[in-house]
């Protein structure tokens, strides 16, 4: 799919503008720490997993001077500040203040399938704020976007990791916070990235959705679900869809990744061709599924369906459904 990278969170591509993740420094513990300290160095803050923005239109990260007080605001973290790579030469590092607590915080709306709350800190300009990530992903430019989806991704890592799955010892973060190293046993522990598959699979004119219980009225989405050890993403496009729907599948082809930091996901897009379109669900796995012409779904899109709301902007179950809509898949 020629298009592929321009999916929310493809990356800012090569060059100017770009991050260059800067792998070859994080082995060097006085260049990083040199680089933490620089007049240049900007620090993407994170609190419960949203980012710090410029929230007035439009919406920009907004990235904090090495020193700003507002970095060391509540209780230490237990996860480390982990370097992010360099933008155009300037350094910048992913930093969680989860320990700060708000004045007020609204549990309900944090808890939520949608968070439309906003944090303000106090030692912060009113137009600095924390915004959930997938409501604003959209707006941020390319590069941001890519720096949030890594900040999120690897302090979520590292908040299930901080213990040797080796021996169960505490483990301590090195390589500028992308490695975890026992200092008992010495094993090390890498970054994961769970691989999952999301699926257009069309029958002729057809596409097929489903919709999880605890999902909001209206929505549905693409099927999707995790590729298992020693299983191939064909095969498990074909297991996933036939396991939840009941619909046989025969040709597979790759279209399109998305990293997806809710937790540790990488979304990888297929095209599966249907060879039959009877309908037998599985009641844990989906609540509903059906099939949608090309010109409901088209219906869908303009938000003019009955049943089905359009899908979320920015995820990549919308990228690949108007992209097969607008025939560009190749």
């Amino acid at each position: 799919m020629r298009i592929a990278e321009t999916v929310t969170f493809g990356g800012g591509g090569i060059g100017q503008g770009a991050l260059d993740r800067g792998a070859e420094l994080r082995n060097d513990p006085e260049r990083i720490t040199e680089l933490r300290h620089g007049p240049d160095t900007r620090i993407l803050t994170l609190w419960r997993g949203k980012p710090l923005l410029n929230a007035d239109a439009p919406l920009s990260l907004a990235g904090l001077d090495p020193d700003h007080p507002a970095l060391t605001s509540g209780p230490d973290s237990l996860l480390p500040e982990v370097f992010l790579g360099r933008v155009d030469g300037q350094p910048w590092f992913v930093r969680d203040i989860s320990g700060w607590e708000p004045e007020a915080v609204d549990t309900a709306a944090l808890d939520a399938f949608a968070d439309h709350s906003e944090q303000a800190h106090p030692d912060l300009p009113a137009s600095q704020r924390f915004v959930e990530l997938r409501r604003a992903m959209t707006a941020l430019s390319p590069t941001e976007a890519e720096m949030c989806a890594t900040g999120r991704a690897i302090l979520n890592w590292h908040s299930t990791h901080r213990f040797c799955a080796a021996c169960g010892a505490p483990s301590d973060a090195v390589s500028a916070g992308w490695v975890r190293r026992c200092a008992t046993c010495g094993a090390q522990h890498f970054p994961r990235t769970d691989p999952v598959v999301i699926m257009l699979i069309t029958h002729g004119n057809s596409v097929l959705l489903g919709r999880s219980p605890h999902w909001p009225e209206g929505m549905y989405s693409l099927l999707a679900g995790f590729v298992e050890p020693g299983e191939t993403m064909e095969a498990a496009v074909r297991r996933e869809v036939y396991e939840e729907t009941g619909v046989e599948v025969g040709q597979v082809s790759y279209l399109a990744s998305q990293p997806w930091p809710f937790p540790n996901s990488l979304m990888l897009g297929c095209h599966g061709e249907a060879l039959t379109r009877d309908l037998t669900l599985d009641p844990a796995e989906i609540e509903d599924a059906l099939w949608l012409t090309r010109e409901e779904a088209m219906e869908v899109i303009a938000g003019g369906h009955a049943v089905v709301r359009p899908p979320r902007n920015g995820a990549i179950a919308g990228f690949l459904l108007r992209n097969w809509l607008a025939d560009r898949l190749d």
